[in-house]
């Protein structure tokens, strides 16, 4: 994706600054030869790398060092610092990397290294069984794309077979409901890669066609079109599929559901003839929706089954304060309502009020896409496919990842599932050295940001209940931390999720913590104040 770009600010590090200037751990941003540069010194000496992430192109003097390399506050992307390399998503491609000269109590960006450093193959891991000859990927959503990019990284040289339902290439999902929804983000911004890209990377792409069948005893994945694909080793990563209203709606070329590309385009080709639209559900995907189509200046009405907004994921108060940005920008709420039927020009609610609609946009919440998972025998658990801390399957060399799936999460003691892009990303990059057998435990910290307007909520960890949530900070001022706190998987409490408004750093701080198990820093970070107890 295109990123934004920024002038050049800071000083000319080709004509060095004094070496006293840059301490252990940290960060300078400068230029060198026209480009924005970071340069940065760590306990293993000093590296200048590109300034901005490769995701969407926010500045990383902004985000936060650890030993070995820097993480995005925006989305949390991860760079090796020696190399440029992205090691964790979103960000998907490697920064710039220039050389660093220390002389005469200076330090001076010389060299710009002339190739993407993390280009050439890693050292492969060994691998108990032997390398496959062949896998394929079902689903190319973000676990499925990110493992098959992944796996070409870790210089696996076998067949390479992605397989979606979805038209189009993979594509960056997240702004399908944000900037793209809104106007802001162009379509050429949305391929998560060239489309050359597959074809370099010797990926056979197959678009378009949903698989029929898995057949876990011959090895055989069969699709609708009646194509055969045969593997050693096999990636389920089919998503999750949104949930329909209860109602009829054939025929009714004004309502949309909104998961896709398609469906996005879908939306945006209506609300250019539109002036009224009714948004059924308040989760995330209905929110931002609805914040998309007010930037396009449609009136925008929200009707939802609950009486508070996001109150089971980020408590009654933060849930109060995103609606209250929603009301300030003219969005109507009609909570504690459902839809009775939908006409050609209007949504009757049970209550029976009738609300004004040319345009309809449901986003009332998904279900994890099992059916080929169920028929193949693969076990499930709360809906969703079982796999163990390697995400491998009841069946041996089949993996999942991504929506569909339920982990063993270290931090609660719980098996747990996440519908978030950059989860299903990191878990196709576990999978992805798993497949060759390098048997690395998935134990990321789950994480996702939500954009309203222009307050954007980062969240870190995952709190399906909590007893008190504590704050710090101010709600109302959109600058404050807040803490999920209850049992962990050692039954003593914990802080077991960190949401942020303004202040990206501490959502990164929070996210290395919980990585760390180091729960005196974050109770540190947000003490006790008992705003919220339950």
């Amino acid at each position: 994706m295109a990123g934004q770009e920024e002038e050049l600010t800071g000083p000319d590090l080709q004509a060095g600054v004094p070496d006293a200037e840059l301490g252990e751990g940290e960060m300078l941003l400068g230029h060198a030869a026209g480009e924005l540069v970071l340069l940065v010194r760590t306990a293993d000496g000093c590296f200048a790398v590109g300034a901005a992430c490769t995701h969407y192109g926010v500045s990383l003097a902004q985000g936060l060092l650890t030993r070995g390399t820097v993480r995005c506050a925006a989305h949390h992307a991860e760079f090796d610092l020696r190399t440029g390399e992205a090691v964790r998503a979103p960000a998907l491609r490697p920064l710039p990397c220039w050389e660093v000269e220390a002389r005469d109590g200076r330090l001076f960006v010389t060299r710009k290294r002339e190739e993407a450093p993390s280009a050439a193959p890693h050292p492969r891991h060994a691998s108990t069984s032997g390398e496959p000859e062949s896998i394929v990927i079902v689903g190319a959503g973000a676990a499925g794309s990110a493992a098959a990019e992944r796996l070409r990284r870790e210089g696996y040289a076998g067949r390479l077979t992605l397989i979606g339902a979805d038209p189009s290439a993979p594509y960056d999902r997240p702004n399908v409901s944000k900037d793209y929804l809104a106007g802001s983000a162009p379509e050429e911004w949305m391929p998560l890669w060239p489309e050359d890209f597959w074809a370099e990377q010797e990926i056979e792409l197959v678009t378009g066609t949903r698989v029929a069948a898995i057949d876990p005893k011959a090895k055989e994945v069969r699709t609708l079109r009646g194509a055969a694909h045969r593997y050693d080793r096999l990636l389920l990563a089919t998503g999750a599929d949104p949930v329909r209203l209860p109602i009829p709606t054939h025929g009714l070329k004004h309502v949309h559901y909104l998961r896709s590309l398609e469906d996005a385009r879908a939306v945006i080709a209506g609300a250019g003839k539109a002036r009224r639209a009714v948004v059924v559900g308040s989760s995330f995907i209905g929110l931002e929706a609805a914040a998309a189509l007010r930037a396009r200046g449609l009136e925008v009405q929200v009707v939802a089954h609950h009486q508070h907004v996001m109150e089971h994921v980020l408590g009654r108060e933060a849930g109060a304060f995103i609606r209250s940005l929603h009301e300030a920008n003219g969005v109507v709420f009609h909570l504690g309502e459902a839809v009775a039927a939908v006409g050609v020009d209007s949504v009757t609610l049970k209550s029976g009020k009738v609300l004004a609609a040319d345009l309809v946009v449901v986003g009332i919440g998904v279900r994890p896409g099992v059916g080929l998972a169920s028929w193949a025998g693969l076990a499930l658990e709360g809906g969703a496919v079982a796999v163990d801390e390697y995400l491998e399957t009841s069946v041996p060399g089949v993996f999942a990842a991504g929506d569909l799936v339920a982990w063993p999460d270290p931090r609660t003691g719980k098996r747990i599932r996440s519908e978030h892009w950059v989860v299903a990303q990191r878990q196709g990059q576990t999978a992805a050295l798993n497949l060759l057998g390098a048997g690395r435990r998935f134990d990321d910290v789950p994480f996702f940001w939500t954009a309203h307007f222009d307050t954007t909520l980062r969240y870190v960890g995952h709190a399906e209940r909590w007893d008190r949530i504590d704050v710090s900070g101010s709600l109302e001022e959109g600058d404050c931390a807040l803490a999920f706190r209850g049992p962990g998987a050692d039954g003593a409490e914990r802080t077991l999720a960190v949401a942020t408004l303004g202040r990206d750093r501490d959502a990164l701080r929070a996210e290395l913590a919980l990585e760390r198990y180091d729960w005196n820093s974050l109770d540190a970070l947000i003490p006790a104040s008992a705003m919220a107890p339950v």
